[in-house]
């Protein structure tokens, strides 16, 4: 599973649930072939709608299905699966408890040469706004294959990020999911924690911080609503937190630790993320240094956060 691009890893997914259990239906907004589905489309059948570049209405058409006692699979981009189409998933999907599993792709930079316009910065803080619902930001294949069919199984609204293409491999497989955050690197000066496509810079900047003599910790934590707020209390216990993550730096990832932190156990922290800036064309690797994304940043955030 190393080697597949997270838009099979979906695929592939949905066709096994589908295969399985005749309640699962496929969503699409005219983007199947961006995240594969159209190669699943024949086996799927009736089973598989495609409402066009109408996000809204594949939101309804979601809480139809799902009152019907399916188990709708809804994909778009990020952008159009959140704040293109909030109030139809905050109202039909949200507020009338309905089971759903929203998947929003081109997660922050990775939108790369669509611009600004398709590129999620906010998507996490809008989605962590709903009540109940639960919040996701995936690392890796295995991780993806994992949280989609524990989401499958479990009533309520689900929102997922994610990018549509290859990752780094982060995980063997084998591993236990189900707190919702994993160590990727052991230590014990500092904690890095990271989410979606910053879990591997998190890990680089770890190694270049062990040869400066800093041994930083790597937690993975890729469910940030509910966040699991016992864990990162043990986090903060150990000293100070630097997050990272492909999103805004108000309401996402490290909004959610700092609540956390605030609250039960403060300590020092610094935040790595977009900071009041729009979306803009460009190349992944020039994205991340426009916006500050890398492990030189990471690097520099922990040092400071030891000097404070």
């Amino acid at each position: 599973m190393f080697n597949l691009e997270m838009r099979q890893v979906y695929s592939q997914t949905l066709l096994e649930l589908a295969q399985k259990d005749e309640r699962v239906v496929c969503l699409e907004a005219d983007l199947s072939s961006s995240i594969s589905t159209n190669k699943i489309k024949e086996e799927l059948g009736k089973r598989y709608i495609n409402v066009g570049i109408m996000e809204a209405e594949e939101m309804g058409v979601a809480a139809g299905l799902s009152v019907t006692g399916y188990i709708p699979f809804i994909h778009t981009f990020a952008p159009f699966a959140t704040r293109r189409a909030f109030d139809q998933v905050f109202i039909s999907l949200g507020f009338a408890q309905n089971h759903a599993i929203i998947v929003g792709s081109d997660a922050g930079v990775t939108a790369e040469m669509n611009g600004g316009t398709h590129m999620p910065f906010e998507d996490l803080a809008l989605m962590r706004a709903i009540p109940n619902i639960s919040v996701y930001e995936v690392s890796d294949p295995h991780q993806f294959k994992y949280i989609l069919e524990h989401c499958y199984k479990t009533k309520g609204l689900h929102y997922i990020r994610t990018v549509r293409k290859v990752t780094p491999p982060i995980y063997e497989g084998n591993e236990a999911f189900g707190e919702g955050l994993l160590t990727v690197v052991e230590g014990t000066d500092v904690t890095i924690a990271a989410s979606g496509i910053m879990v591997s810079e998190a890990r680089c900047a770890a190694e270049t911080l062990l040869k400066k003599g800093i041994s930083a910790k790597v937690v993975d934590v890729f469910r940030i609503k509910p966040i699991n707020q016992s864990k990162i209390v043990e986090i903060a216990q150990m000293g100070p937190i630097v997050t990272a993550e492909n999103h805004n730096v108000i309401g996402g990832l490290g909004s959610a630790v700092a609540e956390v932190v605030v609250e039960q156990h403060p300590v020092k922290m610094s935040r790595i993320g977009v900071k009041e800036q729009f979306g803009q064309v460009g190349t992944m690797a020039y994205l991340m240094e426009e916006y500050e994304l890398t492990k030189e940043a990471i690097v520099a955030a922990v040092e400071q956060v030891l000097n404070k």
